[in-house]
């Protein structure tokens, strides 16, 4: 009589279970998924980082109430009634905090808005069918990008204010400084002369590119006043513009009105530099931690197809 071993467990118990097997893939999916999207926000911030770095010292500066290069018109108290009524204009810290405001929410809403727009496009069998097809869908999200940011680009410069334009205005000019419309109504102003080289000065150095040879001989003439005329300080000039005018010419602050902010600049430069290393250092650790992420996140994806392959 054969020896029969009863004591062996059916070969079913060792078949593994598809359902089991579908379970483990989903896993897997959204472990690759996760990883993947945790990629998506360290490049964000990688991103924002590699931004802020360039961006930075005009930032903190604008904090400290200084800035590096003339970048707005400074209208003194003692301009006459006809200057005066264009007003000052926005401090320049609000201006950039706008600016970056403005930068983040076109691209923002650029984004995740296109991604929207192909989802609704999609319900249409038109570009449903077209959208098979991951170039034109590719392509249909880029148009829909550029759609927004135009849009929203045009907002943006149609909230920008009058008074800015007329900033605009009056002192632009092509190549020489007397042609710009400041410049020929300071000619016959009554104005003081060393409030005409203040408004000049800035008005050159407002010019793309600077006009340092039209810049430098009123910023001389400034710094001459500021020793002999003994009612410089009641012109109502600013001293961070009288520092930015100076170190952005010379290299160096020269008077006594400037050198009253240069605290200010000191904190500034001590501020930028340190959080210059720290940008560096969140870019660094972010570019490791998004390769990671990215290379996990693409063997996971390449052995979850595997398996799928084998399942089915």
């Amino acid at each position: 009589m054969p020896f029969r071993r009863t004591d062996l467990p059916p070969l079913d118990e060792y078949a593994v279970n598809p359902q089991q097997l579908e379970t483990g893939l989903q896993a897997l999916k959204k472990r690759q998924r996760n990883l993947m999207l945790l990629a998506v926000a360290s490049s964000a911030v990688l991103t924002a980082s590699v931004i802020g770095l360039f961006a930075l010292q005009d930032f903190i500066y604008s904090f400290f109430g200084l800035t590096l290069q003339v970048e707005q018109l400074h209208m003194p108290a003692s301009a006459d009634a006809n200057l005066a009524s264009l007003g000052q204009q926005s401090d320049y810290f609000i201006s950039l905090l706008s600016w970056f405001g403005w930068l983040f929410l076109k691209l923002f809403a650029s984004f995740f808005g296109a991604f929207f727009a192909v989802y609704l496009l999609r319900k249409f069998r038109f570009f449903y069918l077209r959208f098979q097809s991951f170039v034109l869908k590719f392509v249909g999200w880029l148009l829909a990008f550029i759609v927004i940011w135009s849009g929203l680009s045009y907002a943006q410069h149609d909230l920008k204010s009058d008074q800015y334009e007329a900033y605009q205005q009056i002192v632009q000019y092509d190549k020489n400084i007397q042609d710009s419309e400041i410049a020929r109504y300071l000619a016959d102003a009554q104005l003081d002369a060393p409030v005409k080289s203040y408004l000049l000065a800035q008005t050159a150095l407002l010019h793309h590119p600077a006009d340092r040879a039209a810049a430098i001989p009123q910023v001389q003439a400034l710094i001459k006043a500021e020793k002999n005329d003994p009612h410089f300080l009641d012109y109502g000039f600013k001293p961070e513009q009288l520092w930015t005018m100076q170190n952005q010419l010379f290299n160096q602050t020269l008077t006594p009105m400037a050198q009253s902010v240069s605290k200010q600049a000191a904190q500034a430069e001590l501020l930028n530099r340190a959080a210059y290393w720290v940008l560096l250092a969140i870019i660094a650790i972010a570019a490791v931690i998004s390769l990671t992420l990215f290379a996990l996140s693409a063997r996971i994806k390449s052995r979850a197809v595997r398996i799928e392959q084998r399942i089915r």
